[in-house]
């Protein structure tokens, strides 16, 4: 179910509508306090870092970006969009998300970078060395359906916990986030 009318469940239903217009049907969300997102997804979650730095640390190395679609233009809402799946070294699926960037407030190099999709948005933005803020962190717990879990590669799969939150370039806005950790996470 992605209903209800706090801020953040408002956000996420509008960041899935972006590549599912039955949001509700590729996954419930629902706002969720601090206390209760158990570990490690609360530690994967509630900060205002990149979720690519977080990942990777869990993880032990390195996570590789897949990109599953991307929207340009009005399809987008503001500029570029792509909905994205970050794996760890041995292919296993560990984030879903959504990501939705205003490129008018990146500077040319990175943008096209962003465009290349070879590198996940956080290293990408680290290594740009560009002055970023991650803020308007909002905790949900996710409720998969069929499509989710098919891009966890799993039949079936249970609750897990995701994150909305944004990033300002040098103070401007310029980036929408939907992060979700993997139902596996351990």
């Amino acid at each position: 179910m992605v209903a209800g009318s706090h801020p953040d469940v408002i956000r996420a239903a509008d960041m899935l509508r972006l590549f599912h217009p039955a949001a509700e049907v590729f996954a419930g969300v629902r706002a969720v306090e601090a206390g209760f997102v158990p570990e490690p997804y609360r530690r994967l979650l509630d900060h205002t870092s990149h979720m690519t730095v977080a990942m990777e640390r869990h993880h032990g190395g390195p996570v590789s970006l897949h990109v599953v679609r991307v929207a340009e233009g009005s399809a987008a809402g503001r500029g570029y969009a792509r909905e994205i799946l970050l794996a760890r070294g041995d292919g296993l699926v560990v984030q879903y998300g959504i990501v939705r960037i205003d490129l008018s407030a990146i500077d040319g190099g990175t943008a096209a970078a962003i465009r290349a999709a070879e590198v996940p948005l956080g290293r990408l933005l680290i290594e740009a060395g560009l002055l970023r803020d991650v803020h308007d962190v909002g905790l949900l717990e996710v409720t998969p359906g069929p499509g989710l879990c098919r891009l966890f590669d799993r039949v079936g799969c249970p609750a897990t916990f995701g994150r909305v939150a944004e990033i300002s370039i040098s103070g401007r806005p310029a980036i929408e986030l939907l992060e979700v950790a993997a139902p596996h996470t351990s």
